[in-house]
């Protein structure tokens, strides 16, 4: 177990939503959170390799140095997180709302990020290598 609160979790699996709450270091590898609510939730050092965020909303959430290698974040809502060092590659982005997120030093390779907005996010340092952004909006 983590370091994440087990009541926070257990919250998450009944209702699919989380809001503020404590899933740092959590084990979330391959778990489906198609369209969760996990607004303001610390996602700190969590692993979410090959977790299905398809249309989730994690706005203001802290992923620092979170593995979401795989996963799938399609049309997920995700405005103002924060990926600081996250691992997201081979992630699938299609379409998802990255509006002022935070990306620095984020692992992006080979990410699809097609058709995602963009706008505002810091991408200082982060590795982009092999990205498709086709359609992405990086204003």
């Amino acid at each position: 177990m983590g370091l994440f609160e087990m009541s926070d979790l257990d919250t998450l699996e009944e209702t699919g939503v989380c809001v503020k709450c404590d899933l740092s270091g959590a084990n979330l590898s391959g778990v489906n959170l198609t369209n969760a609510y996990l607004s303001s939730a610390n996602l700190t050092n969590a692993d979410l390799t090959n977790a299905d965020l398809t249309g989730a909303t994690l706005k203001l959430a802290n992923l620092t140095n979170a593995n979401l290698s795989g996963a799938n974040l399609t049309n997920a809502y995700l405005t103002s997180a924060n990926f600081y060092r996250a691992n997201l590659k081979v992630a699938n982005l299609t379409n998802a709302n990255l509006y002022r997120v935070k990306l620095k030093v984020a692992n992006l390779t080979n990410a699809n990020l097609s058709g995602a907005n963009m706008t505002g996010s810091n991408l200082i340092r982060a590795n982009l290598r092999g990205a498709n952004l086709t359609s992405a909006n990086l204003t």
